[in-house]
């Protein structure tokens, strides 16, 4: 087959809403997630300097901060931000429900 098709929705999710879709889909190179943050839910500080992982973070809907670096960014619906490897980071979800999409590669 030359392609996987997978809906998110029917994926178990993670740690309060993360959707992986790495493995669902088959990838080798590329990670997608697609998360669903509830009110005020923050996710784990983080880094992927070990394995030269970027992301692009898309908010699909509502508004969010992700904290790089100690620096705060502020996100709205339709808003697109990359995160180097080697930046610490942590969503912090807003005060209604928000979502994401979540994509990386090294």
């Amino acid at each position: 087959m030359a392609h996987t098709k997978v809906n998110y929705r029917d994926v178990e999710s993670v740690g309060d809403g993360m959707h992986f879709l790495r493995d669902p889909l088959g990838c080798e190179k590329f990670g997608m997630t697609v998360l669903e943050c509830e009110p005020g839910w923050t996710g784990k500080e983080h880094a992927h300097v070990d394995r030269e992982h970027e992301e692009v973070y898309l908010l699909l809907d509502g508004k969010a901060t992700v904290t790089i670096d100690g620096e705060d960014v502020t996100m709205e619906s339709g808003d697109a931000l990359r995160v180097p490897p080697e930046a610490t980071r942590q969503i912090h979800n807003g005060d209604t429900e928000s979502k994401f999409v979540l994509a990386g590669a090294p």
